[in-house]
C-alpha cells in the first residue's frame, strides 16, 4: 500500500464519518460544520486526482453555500437566537475539530503533494494541452446524460420544496389579501359622525 492510498482512505474515512455527523447531529449548526469538513474531504480527493475545477468548484460553490444554506435553515425552523448565544461555546469543540482535520488534509494535499513531490504518488501527467474541465463536460454530456438529468431534477424538487416550506402558513405572519382589498367598501372602514358644536364657557 502506498502513500497515496494511505491518503485516499484517510480522506475517505473523514469524508464518510462527517457525512454521518451532518445527517446524525441534532443541532443545525453542528450539522454544518461537519458538512463543511465532508466537502473539504471530497475536494482534498479530487486533487489527489488531479481534477483541480471540481476541487476549487466544490470549495467555492458548495462551502461558499455553506453559511447561506444554514441561514436558511435558520429561517425556516424559527430557531430562538437567545438560546443559540447562551449556547454558543457548546459548538466550539465541534468547530475546533472540524477546523484542525481541514488544516491537516490541505497540508497532506498540499506539502504531499506538490512541495515534496514523489513522497505522495499522483496519476501520470496529462498531454499538452488537456483540459479536466473539457475532458469532464464530454463524460458529462455523453456517457452520464441520464444521471445528470435525473440529478437536475431532484434538485428541482427540492428547490421546490424548500419554496413550499418557506411559504406556509403561520400564525404570526401578517399578510395582505388583494381579493378583500379589491372588495372593499369606505362605509366598511369610514364613519362620518355628527357632533354639535360645543362652545368653552368664559
Amino acid at each position: 500500500m502506498n502513500a497515496q492510498t494511505i491518503v485516499f482512505y484517510a480522506f475517505a474515512a473523514i469524508l464518510v464519518f462527517a457525512a454521518l455527523r451532518v445527517i446524525t447531529s441534532h443541532n443545525p449548526v453542528h450539522s454544518a460544520l461537519w458538512l463543511v469538513l465532508s466537502f473539504f474531504s471530497a475536494a482534498g480527493i479530487w486533487m489527489l486526482l488531479q481534477a483541480e475545477f471540481l476541487a476549487i468548484a466544490l470549495v467555492l460553490v458548495y462551502v461558499g453555500a455553506v453559511m447561506v444554506l444554514f441561514l436558511f435553515v435558520v429561517m425556516m425552523l424559527d430557531v430562538n437566537f437567545d438560546k443559540m448565544r447562551e449556547g454558543f461555546k457548546s459548538y466550539i469543540p465541534v468547530a475546533a475539530t472540524v477546523g484542525v482535520l481541514i488544516l491537516i488534509e490541505m497540508a497532506v494535499v498540499v506539502i504531499g503533494g506538490y512541495l515534496a513531490p514523489g513522497s505522495t504518488p499522483i496519476p501520470a501527467q496529462a498531454a499538452p494541452g488537456y483540459s479536466n474541465t473539457s475532458a469532464l463536460g464530454r463524460q458529462i454530456y455523453t456517457d452520464y446524460a441520464f444521471p445528470f438529468e435525473i440529478a437536475a431534477v431532484i434538485l428541482l424538487v427540492a428547490i421546490i420544496a424548500a419554496i413550499g416550506l418557506t411559504h406556509r402558513t403561520r400564525r404570526e405572519t401578517k399578510y395582505q389579501n388583494p381579493n378583500a382589498q379589491v372588495k372593499v367598501r369606505s362605509a366598511d372602514r369610514l364613519r362620518i359622525i355628527d357632533m354639535p358644536v360645543e362652545k368653552k364657557e368664559s
